[in-house]
């Protein structure tokens, strides 16, 4: 048998043998069918959840050979040693022969790393997509990364909206999309295939950092457990929510169509009509048109559209700037462009 050949078999043995493994991945298989698209590109960041991903995307292609799988990890250069890192992954997956693409961000981050390498990061590949004709980023998100993005956005005070946290499916622009197959699913599952195929994977000293807002959440969830609020529960009530949000998107949509015009690179809003809306649906429209215009996956912070809408809820004329927008507040129309 030949190397190429036992390392496919190792990837299958690692599913069939487990039932739980094997429904994992019947449940996965299913999904990726379901998007019916025959190149899709791996986002690898070399952490367990990603290097699982990577395996269960290898064994698919083993049956599926119509179907090809672009791994690709980037170096953001935010540490001292990361281009050691971006090698030492792409060794880990040389190992399996599996070929990653490594992509080496070239813009210094300095202020608001998270956001801003996140920013960097599906720009980049967002632009490999396009060179490839690929319309699916597949990333390894999962259960605790629900959750957790859940309670961030709570601690901000985002509305029904922000609080449905990430979907299975999602629109990164009109031509891309980030789908995340591994959203119901454990991490310790996902680290013991990791663990299974590539006998290791990335520790990213951030996840420790107590300056990020999301590694101390992440130190929340133990405790939140022994004091009875599980996962689960976390779960049913992100899943309420989004059922809730799937409902006022319909009326969102006829609001957009009586209260919002876009004529050129200008965007109008009917003032009164905004204000007569409760508070919910105002920071919608609003993050609506400001993420229309910049063309970004996520609206500003909930807490910024409210004060927002505070000064331009005046009858003098006003005029404030928000998420790289000028908004303008004049007589009946509240006028969006971009900052020059």
């Amino acid at each position: 048998m030949s190397k190429k050949n036992s390392i496919v078999l190792k990837h299958k043995d690692c599913f069939l043998n487990s039932k739980q493994l094997s429904e994992i991945y019947s449940d996965f298989k299913k999904k990726i069918l379901k998007l019916k698209a025959r190149k899709l590109l791996v986002a690898v960041s070399g952490g367990s959840d990603s290097l699982a991903l990577t395996a269960m995307c290898r064994a698919m292609h083993s049956n599926y050979k119509k179907i090809k799988f672009y791994y690709v990890h980037i170096n953001h250069g935010i540490r001292k040693k990361s281009h050691l890192e971006s090698k030492k992954v792409k060794n880990i997956l040389k190992k399996q022969n599996i070929s990653l693409k490594v992509i080496n961000n070239k813009k210094k981050i300095i202020k608001n790393i998270q956001h801003n390498a996140r920013k960097i990061r599906y720009s980049l590949l967002n632009k490999e997509c396009k060179k490839k004709k690929i319309k699916f980023i597949l990333t390894g998100h999962h259960k605790d990364d629900q959750i957790e993005t859940f309670l961030i956005r709570l601690s901000r005070g985002s509305g029904v909206q922000g609080l449905s946290a990430m979907s299975a499916t999602s629109h990164f622009n009109n031509e891309i999309k980030i789908f995340r197959p591994f959203l119901s699913e454990n991490k310790k599952n996902l680290i013991f295939i990791s663990k299974k195929i590539f006998g290791t994977y990335i520790k990213d000293p951030s996840n420790n950092n107590k300056k990020f807002l999301r590694s101390n959440v992440r130190k929340l969830l133990p405790i939140l457990s022994r004091h009875g609020i599980k996962s689960d529960q976390i779960l049913r009530s992100i899943n309420n929510l989004k059922s809730s949000s799937k409902t006022l998107n319909i009326y969102f949509k006829e609001i957009l169509k009586k209260i919002v015009d876009r004529k050129g690179k200008k965007i109008y809003i009917k003032k009164n009509e905004l204000f007569s809306l409760n508070e919910e649906l105002q920071l919608r429209v609003l993050g609506f048109v400001i993420r229309s215009l910049n063309k970004s996956d996520y609206p500003p912070r909930s807490k910024k559209i409210f004060t927002a809408l505070k000064y331009l809820n005046s009858a003098k004329e006003v005029k404030h700037h928000l998420g790289g927008c000028l908004l303008k507040s004049r007589n009946k129309y509240i006028y969006v462009e971009k900052s020059l």
